[in-house]
C-alpha cells in the first residue's frame, strides 16, 4: 500500500493538464513582438497539431497501458530499465526548478500592473508568500488541488473570453499583417519561433506523474488531454488574433506582461483590470498544478530507492507525498529570484531531453512488447506510431539546436549530473527506502 488516494476525476485532471501546458495566453505576448503578427498566429495555430497532439496521443497510450504513479518515469523503466528511468525523472525534476519557479516570478510581474514601484525585496517576499499558500494546498490533497485548478482555470479564462467578445466590434484590419517582423527572415523566424511557441504548448507528459491518484486513469487521462487541447489552442489564437485586428496597440509593443495593457487599450480600463486579475489567478493555477505533478518525481524515485527515503513519505491523513512537495517548493522559492526571461531560456533544452527518452520508450514498447495490454492505443500500426512519435522527436531536436549556448550548457550539466546522481543513490548502502 502506498497510501496515495485516487481523487482526481476527469474535469479536475483536465484543469491540471490545462495548467501544466498553458494557463491561458498570459506571458505569450512576446511571441507577437518578436516574430511578427502573421508568423505568431500561424505558429499558434499549427504547433498544437504537429507537436501537442502527437505527444498527447503517445502519452495517452502509455497511460492506458501502465496507469501507475510516476507516469513516464514508470514507462521508461519498463522500456529501458532503472538507469534511464532515473535520468528522465532527475532531468525533469531539475527542469522543474527552472520551469515552475517561473510562475511566482510571473505572478509578481503581473502585480506590477497595479504596483509598478515594487522593490526587489517586496518582489521576492510576495513570491515566497505565493509559494507557501499553494504548497499548503498541495499538502492537503490532490482532490482540493484539483478542484482549485478547475475554479482557477474558469477565473483565468473568463477575462480572456470577455476580451475576445468585447473587442470584436473594434476589428478593423487583418491581424496577420505584417507576416514577419523586420528582425527575422521568414525562414529564420519560422525555425526560432517554432521552438519558442513549442514551450507554450509543452507539458502533455507531466500530468502522467499523478496517475496513481487519478480515478479511472486508463481512459480518464486521454479524455482529459482531448478536453484540454482545443481549450488551450483557442485561448491562444482567438484573443491574440482579435486584439491584433483592432489595431489599438502597435504589434511591436507586445511584450511579456503586456496583455492587461492591451486589453485596456482595446476595450477599456475595467477589462484591463480583469485581465490583470486573470493573469494573477492563472499563475496561481500554474504553480499549484505543476507543484502537484513535479513533486511526484522525487517521490517515485525515492520509493524506488534512488533518492533519500524521506522523500517517499506519504502524509497519514491527507495521502499526499508531503515531504517531496515541501522540498520541491523550497527549491522553487530559491529559483524565483531570477527574472522571467532568464528562467524561460533555460527550460526548453532540458524538457526536450527528457521528452526524447519518453518518446523512444513509447516506440520501444510498441516494437518489443506488443503483448502489453493497451486498453487504448494510437490508431494504426507501427508505422503510424513511428510517425506520431517521430514528429515531436524531430521538433525536440530542433528546439535543442536553436536554443543557444546557455540552454545547451544547462542541458549538458543536467545530462552529466543525472548519471552521477544515479551512481550515488543506486549504491547498495543507499538503498534504504521501501520498494
Amino acid at each position: 500500500m502506498t497510501g496515495l488516494k485516487r481523487e482526481l476525476g476527469l474535469v479536475p485532471l483536465a484543469a491540471i493538464v490545462f495548467f501544466n501546458v498553458s494557463g491561458g495566453p498570459y506571458g505569450l505576448e512576446d511571441v507577437v513582438g518578436s516574430f511578427g503578427p502573421g508568423l505568431a498566429l500561424l505558429l499558434l495555430a499549427v504547433t498544437p497539431l504537429i507537436w501537442s497532439l502527437p505527444v498527447a496521443l503517445t502519452m495517452s497510450e502509455l497511460a492506458a497501458a501502465m496507469p501507475d504513479e510516476g507516469g513516464y518515469v514508470t514507462w521508461v523503466r519498463r522500456a529501458f530499465g532503472p538507469f534511464w528511468s532515473f535520468q528522465v525523472g532527475w532531468w525533469s525534476w531539475v527542469d522543474s526548478f527552472l520551469d515552475v519557479a517561473v510562475y511566482p516570478t510571473l505572478f509578481v510581474e503581473y502585480l506590477k500592473f497595479w504596483y509598478p514601484a515594487m522593490t526587489p525585496l517586496e518582489r521576492w517576499l510576495l513570491a515566497v508568500a505565493f509559494i507557501v499558500v499553494l504548497t499548503g494546498l498541495n499538502v492537503v490533497g490532490a482532490r482540493p488541488t484539483g478542484r482549485a485548478a478547475v475554479l482557477l482555470s474558469v477565473l483565468a479564462l473568463a477575462p480572456i473570453a470577455a476580451l475576445a467578445v468585447l473587442a470584436l466590434p473594434a476589428v478593423s484590419q487583418a491581424p496577420w499583417r505584417p507576416l514577419v517582423g523586420a528582425q527575422h527572415s521568414l525562414g529564420a523566424g519560422l525555425g526560432l519561433g517554432l521552438a519558442v511557441v513549442m514551450w507554450n504548448y509543452a507539458g502533455w507528459d507531466t500530468p502522467s506523474t499523478c496517475l496513481g491518484e487519478t480515478s479511472a486513469p486508463e481512459h480518464g487521462f486521454r479524455r482529459s488531454m482531448l478536453l484540454a487541447l482545443p481549450v488551450i489552442t483557442l485561448s491562444y489564437v482567438v484573443p491574440v488574433g482579435i486584439v491584433l485586428a483592432t489595431g489599438t496597440t502597435e504589434w511591436t509593443k507586445w511584450q511579456t506582461g503586456a496583455l492587461p495593457a492591451l486589453a485596456r487599450a482595446a476595450v477599456g480600463p475595467r477589462l484591463g483590470d480583469a485581465v490583470a486579475a486573470g493573469a494573477v489567478l492563472s499563475t496561481a493555477g500554474l504553480f499549484m498544478s505543476l507543484l502537484l505533478t513535479n513533486s511526484r518525481l522525487p517521490y517515485v524515485l525515492a520509493r524506488d530507492g534512488l533518492m533519500p527515503s524521506a522523500l517517499a513519505a506519504v502524509h497519514p491523513r491527507f495521502g499526499t507525498p508531503w515531504t517531496a512537495v515541501v522540498v520541491s517548493a523550497v527549491i522553487y522559492a530559491a529559483f524565483a529570484v531570477f527574472s522571467f526571461k532568464e528562467l524561460i531560456v533555460l527550460n526548453v533544452w532540458l524538457y526536450s531531453l527528457s521528452l526524447l527518452v519518453e518518446l523512444a520508450a513509447f516506440l520501444w514498447l510498441r516494437t518489443y512488447q506488443p503483448e502489453l495490454a493497451r486498453p487504448w492505443r494510437v490508431p494504426g500500426g507501427l508505422v503510424i506510431a513511428a510517425v506520431v512519435a517521430g514528429v515531436p522527436m524531430a521538433l525536440s531536436l530542433l528546439a535543442m539546436a536553436t536554443a543557444g549556448w546557455l540552454n545547451t550548457l544547462a542541458g549538458v550539466i543536467a545530462a552529466l549530473t543525472g548519471p552521477a546522481a544515479y551512481a550515488w543513490w543506486s549504491r547498495p548502502a543507499r538503498r534504504d527506502s521501501p520498494r
